[in-house]
């Protein structure tokens, strides 16, 4: 087992600070989620950055309560009831996620909002490499989540019920004024002059089009459960940045596997693909453009530092929230010592474009 698999994997006791009372939810699932039957026992699951995730241990079937982390938050974050929407629906049209039981916006149950959803048994991939597959499987599970992302863009947000869950168009120049805001106003995580810089570049340098669709926002392996012991994936996890927008920010967001190092993340940066028995980035942009439609993806150069700029406005929050005390990992602090490097990357990657 490889060590991000060891780290990440499973559940432990429930962290100090994110404790439940068991007995108020107990109460409140008996209402509001069918079936339910006790007695509970709580677990919390060791992945995970921003919305703390738990394993609800039941006689008859067990459960995965996502909820808003105690302490202060900003405004627009940790938006559990836009997770529970998208997941509820995509449900119904058959896409692989959780089936939803239940939301709660009433604070004084276990002290913040929280959703219940299905427990789905099968493992989770914390290793870009997908060292515990073998060799001559790996192509098969790149490949299944490849088509799992273009069967979630092909998917019509109105026929899915989510025609208002996001602004259709100009996806990019929102976003970006997003994340630049969110990181210029989360003063305790500071500045950082290759972040200022991307805040200026980026919006004036935005490719000609505009597409949408339902985006999942932080695609990849390590947020979705594959069947145990097939290339199939079950069930995609995390959509708390979901929304409907650009496709194809959605997809070079995922596609930057290929172009990070491992020191920074899960990237895949100085591996030998050939011999690993993975495919090559070409190879994974072909298979994309084939199942939805495309003739290849010419400003893909952009897209890719527009979304190592975002990843990095991401990790800057957890450097917040940690500063603050509010970090809900045990790993938060080692993920947010890697915001420098990775705001450097994207700068790299906007001065290939001529950005100076």
């Amino acid at each position: 087992m490889s060590d991000r698999q060891q780290q990440f994997s499973g559940t432990s006791a429930v962290r100090p600070g994110q404790e439940i009372d068991a007995g108020r939810l107990a109460e409140w699932m008996q209402a509001n989620v069918e079936g339910y039957a006790g007695p509970l026992t709580i677990e919390q699951f060791k992945g995970g950055q921003s919305n703390p995730t738990y394993k609800l241990i039941t006689p008859g079937q067990n459960y995965v309560l996502r909820r808003k982390p105690p302490g202060q938050l900003l405004p627009s974050a940790h938006a559990v009831d836009r997770e529970y929407k998208v997941i509820t629906a995509l449900y119904a049209q058959g896409f692989p996620v959780a089936r939803t039981f239940g939301l709660c916006q009433d604070n004084d149950v276990i002290g913040t909002w929280f959703y219940i959803m299905d427990c789905v048994d099968g493992r989770v991939i914390w290793d870009t490499t997908f060292p515990d597959v073998p060799k001559a499987e790996r192509r098969a599970y790149f490949d299944a989540m490849n088509k799992t992302m273009a069967d979630l863009h092909m998917i019509d947000p109105v026929a899915a019920g989510l025609g208002d869950f996001g602004k259709p168009g100009n996806y990019f120049a929102r976003q970006i004024g997003r994340w630049s805001k969110q990181y210029l106003e989360d003063v305790d995580a500071g500045r950082y002059p290759a972040m200022d810089k991307l805040v200026e570049w980026l919006p004036a340098n935005i490719p000609a089009g505009d597409e949408t669709s339902i985006v999942h926002g932080d695609y990849r392996c390590d947020n979705m459960i594959f069947h145990p012991t097939e290339p199939k994936v079950l069930a995609v996890l995390d959509w708390e940045l979901s929304t409907l927008g650009h496709p194809l920010a959605d997809f070079s967001y995922h596609l930057m596997m290929y172009r990070m190092p491992p020191s920074t993340t899960t990237g895949l940066v100085g591996n030998d693909l050939e011999s690993m028995g993975l495919p090559s980035e070409q190879e994974y942009i072909d298979a994309y453009c084939r199942r939805t439609g495309r003739d290849g993806i010419p400003d893909i150069d952009f897209y890719v530092a527009y979304n190592m700029f975002r990843l990095a406005g991401i990790i800057h929050g957890i450097k917040g929230r940690v500063i603050r005390g509010t970090a809900t990992s045990a790993h938060a602090k080692k993920s947010a010592e890697g915001f420098e490097a990775l705001a450097d990357l994207a700068w790299d990657q906007a001065q290939k474009l001529g950005a100076r």
